[in-house]
């Protein structure tokens, strides 16, 4: 029989766990005053801090928001709707659709970046120290 996990690895993860939910609470009630819902601020974070270039794949979108491409389809077309993001078709393969954020996403989503970044210089310590009590204990 494994060894059972102690009482204080619990309390670790638990407050670990709250403090992640709060976090994002937040960041998904910032979404909405931006008048965005939390998965499309989701998605243009996606698109504007994907490594190496400025557009991304319905698959690599999908992939990173963990849903499915059909349902990224459905929020490209919302986003797209409100002149957030624009689609593009690949140069080499004109079969491959690229998404692009807008000028008016863009400024957006860095009003966005501009209060996360304050929350998490809030919270980050608190979330760091629990981190590294969870994986200190293995």
């Amino acid at each position: 029989m494994s060894n059972p996990v102690p009482d204080a690895d619990y309390e670790m993860l638990a407050d670990f766990r709250y403090a992640l939910r709060q976090f994002l609470r937040f960041s998904e009630e910032a979404a909405r005053e931006a008048g965005l819902t939390p998965h499309q601020h989701q998605a243009l974070l996606a698109v504007r801090g994907f490594r190496g270039r400025d557009k991304i794949t319905i698959g690599e979108l999908s992939e990173r928001l963990q849903i499915r491409p059909h349902s990224a389809v459905g929020l490209v077309d919302r986003l797209s709707g409100q002149k957030l993001l624009i689609r593009e078709s690949g140069i080499e393969d004109r079969r491959q659709v690229y998404v692009r954020i807008t000028e008016r996403g863009a400024e957006l989503l860095e009003k966005l970046a501009a209060v996360h970044q304050s929350e998490l210089k809030r919270v980050g310590p608190r979330l760091g120290s629990l981190l590294h009590q969870l994986i200190g204990n293995d």
